[in-house]
């Protein structure tokens, strides 16, 4: 594997064990932000694998699956996640601050989810 694609990798691991860490300590929107962080960084892993060019300056989860393989039927939940990037550090991002919004029911969801899309793609790296 190639150093760039294994560090996107690897910091992509680090961050969904940082959001498991934060959400047993119940930061669920920080929890979620690394979520976020988490598929974004193993996506552009992925980008980097197939395509081997430089990576997309984006953090649109949507933008960044439509430049792979990565199966269709995870773009929903790729749509609901791109924003958590956002609403997640801000209090004027959404409806509440965000350690008002993310509470352990919605971020186990989101935690399940991001570990479904996360093992395809490791699998298809490694």
């Amino acid at each position: 594997m190639r150093i760039e694609v294994k560090n996107w990798l690897d910091q992509s691991k680090d961050d969904l064990d940082s959001a498991l860490y934060n959400f047993d300590g119940k930061k669920y929107y920080v929890c979620a932000f690394l979520c976020q962080q988490s598929v974004e960084k193993a996506l552009k892993a992925l980008f980097l694998f197939e395509k081997k060019g430089e990576v997309p300056q984006s953090h649109s989860l949507i933008y960044l699956a439509t430049s792979t393989t990565i199966p269709k039927e995870y773009f929903s939940f790729l749509k609901e996640l791109t924003p958590k990037f956002i609403d997640t550090r801000y209090p004027d991002a959404s409806v509440d601050l965000p350690s008002r919004i993310y509470d352990k029911d919605n971020t186990n969801r989101l935690v399940i989810k991001s570990k479904e899309v996360l093992e395809w793609i490791y699998k298809k790296l490694v």
